[in-house]
């Protein structure tokens, strides 16, 4: 059996994982979901997050026992890679699900504009702060639970919270000697209208990942497919 460590996206928090730890935990795995400092469930006050803190504190969480199966869903995707960088003796695989995952100096907000089909760099609402951003309510149904019962979108909607911006723009900093060697996977959703299939497929033509899953769903497939996820990720 194995150790997972889901890190859940941008606007979500350890919630969205729910099903997809339910199903992985009566497979017989170890599961841990924690939310990042400043996100859903934790302080909201995003003064002191940053990119290099969330990695160190998905550090701390890969030190508490065996070496894990370490998943990023979307923005996720570059604290998993910065995690791997810190500490790659602690992790056994990484699995970026609809994830940015990034070359070294790359940035979610970069990478975010780039991909021109998405729907949420347009529609990012930044607080009077500057310290966070939010998403226009119209679009979230669209951008992430398309395929989702009108329940579950809704429901999953009210516990969206404000996103720090911080990390969105800062550099991932990686190597080839160490985030390099850590063996990576890929979860790609054919109907992302956040992170689009072509900005998955290019991501990953540039840093390869064997295995994928190809799910025909929309960018949370913790929601809209949760068994076949987390059948697919005990198996490796």
């Amino acid at each position: 059996m194995s150790r997972f460590v889901l890190i859940a996206g941008a606007w979500h928090g350890a919630w969205c994982w729910e099903r997809v730890a339910q199903r992985l935990r009566s497979l017989g795995h170890d599961v841990v979901t924690p939310d990042l400092p400043g996100t859903a469930g934790v302080a909201p006050d995003a003064r002191g997050v940053s990119l290099e803190a969330w990695a160190e504190f998905v550090v701390d969480s890969l030190r508490r026992g065996e070496p894990a199966v370490l998943v990023g869903h979307s923005r996720a995707g570059v604290v998993i890679s910065r995690a791997a960088e810190l500490a790659p003796e602690h992790v056994r695989r990484l699995v970026y699900i609809a994830a940015y995952l990034l070359p070294a100096g790359g940035t979610v907000a970069d990478a975010g504009r780039a991909d021109a089909a998405s729907l949420v760099a347009p529609n990012m609402i930044p607080a009077r702060s500057g310290l966070t951003c939010t998403l226009r309510p119209d679009i979230v149904r669209d951008a992430f639970y398309a395929c989702c019962s009108d329940f579950d979108a809704a429901a999953a909607s009210a516990r969206l919270t404000p996103e720090p911006l911080k990390p969105l723009v800062t550099p991932l900093d990686v190597t080839t000697a160490r985030f390099g060697r850590v063996p990576r996977a890929y979860v790609e959703c054919l109907r992302d209208r956040a992170v689009t299939i072509g900005a998955q497929r290019g991501m990953r033509a540039a840093l390869p990942c064997e295995p994928v899953l190809t799910l025909d769903t929309d960018h949370s497939p913790f929601l809209s497919c949760p068994s076949g996820l987390a059948d697919w990720l005990g198996g490796l």
